[in-house]
């Protein structure tokens, strides 16, 4: 089992930060969780790493991932299964798990991941640690292997939201940082929560009612949008596969089989529905500040193999990033929160939106969250 893949020889003084081994680090092996790409040492580093060493952080490891990030419960059939510090037999999520897992494990205070479809989030969800995905192309992706470029984000993890909101500093040089004096500030819409197993709503719900000004809202799910993620993905890889099928897990290998099989026909139909779907999200936001959903509709699931993804993952892996792909679509910032104990005693996790552009927002919202959190306390 592995949450590090590679760790420098020689770590100088600074903020220690793991890096998912989906962003190239000069010298430095860079694997993109997968096989074909074992023996790969860029010549450059990632302009997100390369912002955060100029911030100072020092890099000290290279995290485990779903093979070439396209996946939810990151066992990797090439570089080992990452481990859930909080149970062992729990997954720790995917893709970026190996980030979240360092956190959670202790190992760093901070880590750097990718978001896809939720996979800085539902890893930090799984982990009971923080995971933010900022708004589309506010960090840069250059040097990082893409998986869907369209619903593609960088961001970090950390232990608390306090050093998410120091790590988006250092990757967005000259945000501003928004203060938030209480959260009575704040109007809040509440969705997704009949979704959610009962301990889950009940702790999600609970952290909801902190923000006094707080409603109900039939905030819309995406429909019929995944063919226009597979066809990226099946771009993504063009030259790769299926050229190279043989040197990809069996898991990655059988979805990206589905992804080259999508039509252009499909592909036009899901086009439209994902800019239908722009504008509804748009027009249910109308007088929000926040919105407020479960990260995950249940705590982490059991560890379950890629073998048995094959059979049954079309399923778990919709139920599992059901609550989180809707912001890659949207391009939206969301933060996972841990929220207190849920079902089997693991941690449930709330995720607080708003729109493109006011990442300081939720940031700032859900450090005073955390803290009426931590000490039990209304606004």
């Amino acid at each position: 089992m592995s949450i590090f893949l590679a760790r420098p020889e020689h770590v100088g003084e600074g903020i220690p930060v793991a890096v998912k081994d989906l962003f190239d680090t000069a010298g430095l092996r860079t694997t993109y969780g997968a096989r074909l790409f074992s023996d790969h040492v860029p010549d450059r580093t990632a302009e997100a790493v390369e912002r955060l060493e100029a911030a100072g952080y020092v890099t000290v490891g290279k995290t485990n991932l779903h093979e070439f990030a396209y996946g939810i419960t990151s066992y990797n059939p090439h570089f080992g299964e990452v481990p859930n510090p909080l149970a062992a037999d729990r997954t720790a999520g995917g893709s970026s798990a190996g980030s979240a897992a360092a956190v959670a494990a202790g190992m760093v205070d901070a880590a750097l991941g990718t978001d896809s479809g939720g996979s800085i989030r539902i890893p930090a969800a799984c982990c009971g640690v923080v995971g933010f995905k900022p708004t589309w192309k506010l960090v840069p992706l250059d040097g990082c292997f893409d998986l869907a470029p369209s619903f593609d984000h960088a961001g970090p993890i950390g232990r608390d939201v306090e050093t998410c909101s120091r790590m988006l500093q250092a990757l967005v040089p000259g945000l501003e940082r928004v203060e938030v004096g209480s959260l009575a500030d704040i109007e809040v819409g509440v969705a997704w929560l009949e979704l959610a197993a009962p301990l889950v709503r009940e702790r999600v719900q609970a952290a909801a009612a902190l923000f006094p000004r707080h409603r109900t809202v039939g905030f819309p799910l995406p429909e019929g949008i995944g063919p226009v993620f597979m066809r990226e993905v099946a771009e993504s890889h063009s030259g790769l596969f299926p050229e190279h099928a043989d040197a990809y897990g069996d898991n990655v290998r059988a979805k990206l089989e589905r992804c080259v099989a999508v039509t252009d026909a499909e592909f036009e139909i899901a086009r439209r529905r994902f800019e239908e779907y722009r504008d509804q999200a748009a027009e249910a936001m109308q007088g929000l500040d926040l919105l407020v959903t479960p990260t995950l509709p249940f705590v982490a699931p059991r560890a379950f193999k890629d073998d048995l993804e094959i059979r049954d993952g079309v399923e778990i892996r919709a139920a599992v990033i059901s609550l989180t792909i809707p912001f890659n679509a949207l391009g939206w910032p969301a933060l996972a929160l841990p929220c207190g104990p849920a079902e089997d005693g693991l941690p449930a996790s709330a995720q607080l939106v708003a729109r493109p552009g006011q990442d300081a927002l939720v940031l700032a919202a859900g450090g005073v969250l955390e803290r009426a959190l931590r000490l039990g306390t209304g606004p």
